[in-house]
């Protein structure tokens, strides 16, 4: 990808307002719910633009909110990628790479390529 590509694509995905955390959570409860099992490292950030749990949960609320986030960032991405010409996976992982991990708060855990947890 040329640089051209990954700053159009880092643009079109920052123009539609995709942030670290819980930024498509759908209500402020769940995104208290995302930022407070993050903090306690339940939920961390996937390099491939996702949250995702790092410990099983049966707690069905933040599962939902965890979901709603994750609905939200696709849908965002997916308009990323018909506005700049690259495939969904793409405009999530430069979204990551360029926004969500730069953010990402000491002592919360992100999965990194390789697949590996890494805390902040």
């Amino acid at each position: 990808m040329t640089f051209r590509k990954l700053f159009v694509v880092t643009a079109a995905i920052a123009a539609l307002g995709v942030a670290a955390g819980a930024a498509f959570a759908q209500t402020a409860q769940q995104k208290s719910l995302v930022d407070a099992a993050k903090a306690r490292g339940e939920v961390g950030e996937l390099a491939t633009g996702y949250l995702a749990f790092r410990t099983s949960s049966s707690d069905a609320a933040l599962t939902a909110a965890v979901e709603a986030v994750n609905a939200g960032r696709r849908q965002a991405y997916a308009q990323a990628a018909r506005d700049t010409g690259v495939s969904v996976d793409v405009a999530a992982a430069r979204a990551f790479e360029t926004i969500v991990l730069p953010r990402i708060s000491s002592g919360q855990w992100y999965r990194n390529a390789q697949g590996q947890w890494v805390q902040r």
